[in-house]
């Protein structure tokens, strides 16, 4: 399960092994005939940008601004993330050397600590630059410090997502942290380790469930590879994004039936109606988990967003290729049924399950306000739902961020 090699491994002298990369070559070919060829493309920035996940410094110091200026919507929504839990100075982290959780987290053995521990240090390292208050930067420390000092594994059915989670907050607490906060951290690179030695390996070789458990895992993935600077692993979670995403979101023009993950055989428009949550009518802006309910479409859309926004501080803006306007599209479409609008009987048997959750500021920030795309829908949603909190998984404090920021 560990990741490809980095690539000075791989330069060999032309003439020695020119025949037997040949020959290593065309077998690959010839036995992975359903090979995705995005997995060879190279999307890792010849040098990586700190702070760099899913948000930028830009973005911090714009945010910060805005809230020391007392303007809305940023100062709400400050407000409200310093009231959360989540900024507590007095919390206590509950780190655990094995984290068990089975389905729908169930059994919760260290899920939800893991869960809310990393969400604060990453609250902790947002009110630090905010405020430049640092027992907020120290506390943020603690909490990494806590779980990279015993965290061994995650285990049981749950295992994948829930390191997906987890390892989508702690990258970007560690970013802000460790690029930003002029005191020390003198375990940063237990923590690293601890990225890379226990969460990386679980996530970085995707996932053949529901398309948000692979979408966030390669959220975690990319963010992990920016502060391990792991070129290899970048490359990797992004090609696999890329598929993902092609697969989770349909456009017209991917044709009669959505685009498909070669490796789950969805080789029959049957299988494909199945996993679809039975859905038989496919329509720009759908998704993969529309009609399971809003709530898991959310978690999709968000890590979508999030890594188009970590791929576009790097240097690579995706939010101009298909991947935007997926993006664009499925935040339309469910936030027009999230807004209200009568569900037709072809859609889902005429019933939505909603609760989108507050995941629309990044691909709405991006995608109307710097690119220009009308989003009337996604506008009325987010303006309606300011300020955004957090969904307690791994989405948290998007409006202080992201809402109507130029950077």
């Amino acid at each position: 399960m560990s990741s490809a090699p980095p690539r000075r491994h791989r330069r060999r002298t032309r003439t020695a092994l020119f025949a037997l990369l040949t020959t290593v070559l065309v077998g690959t070919l010839v036995l992975r005939p359903d090979a995705e060829p995005a997995e060879a493309a190279a999307a890792a920035p010849a040098a990586f940008a700190h702070p760099g996940v899913t948000v930028s410094r830009g973005q911090l110091d714009f945010a910060r601004s805005k809230v020391d200026a007392g303007a809305q919507p940023w100062k709400g929504a400050f407000d409200r993330m310093l009231a959360s839990k989540y900024a507590d100075l007095n919390r206590t982290p509950k780190p655990r050397a094995v984290v068990e959780c089975g389905s729908y987290s169930n059994p919760n053995l260290g899920c939800t600590d893991e869960r809310e521990d990393a969400i604060a240090a990453y609250t902790d390292a947002l009110v630090w630059y905010v405020t430049r208050d640092e027992r907020y930067a120290r506390k943020s420390i603690e909490l990494m410090d806590a779980w990279s000092a015993v965290i061994r594994d995650h285990t049981n059915s749950n295992a994948p997502l829930q390191t997906g989670w987890a390892g989508s907050s702690w990258p970007k607490a560690a970013e802000i942290i460790k690029h930003t906060y002029t005191g020390t951290w003198a375990n940063s690179g237990r923590f690293a380790t601890m990225l890379r030695d226990v969460y990386l390996p679980e996530i970085i070789n995707g996932s053949n469930s529901n398309g948000n458990w692979e979408l966030t895992m390669m959220e975690a993935a990319v963010g992990i590879s920016v502060f391990l600077e792991d070129r290899a692993s970048y490359d990797k979670a992004m090609a696999k994004f890329r598929t993902r995403t092609a697969a989770y979101v349909y456009l017209e023009s991917d044709g009669a039936l959505p685009k498909t993950v070669p490796s789950q055989n969805l080789d029959t428009r049957d299988k494909i109606v199945k996993y679809w949550q039975n859905q038989s009518t496919f329509v720009t802006g759908l998704t993969q988990e529309t009609c399971r309910d809003f709530t898991h479409t959310g978690y999709g859309i968000s890590s979508i967003s999030h890594i188009a926004e970590t791929s576009r501080i790097q240097g690579q803006d995706l939010y101009g290729t298909d991947v935007g306007e997926r993006l664009r599209h499925a935040l339309g479409f469910q936030a027009k049924y999230e807004q209200g609008a009568a569900v037709p009987s072809w859609l889902c048997g005429g019933s939505l399950h909603l609760g989108l959750g507050p995941v629309t500021e990044v691909g709405y920030n991006a995608l109307h306000n710097r690119l220009g795309h009308a989003m009337t829908n996604t506008q009325a949603l987010t303006e309606r739902t300011r300020p955004s909190g957090s969904n307690n998984l791994f989405v948290a404090w998007e409006t202080l961020t992201h809402g109507d920021n130029p950077a």
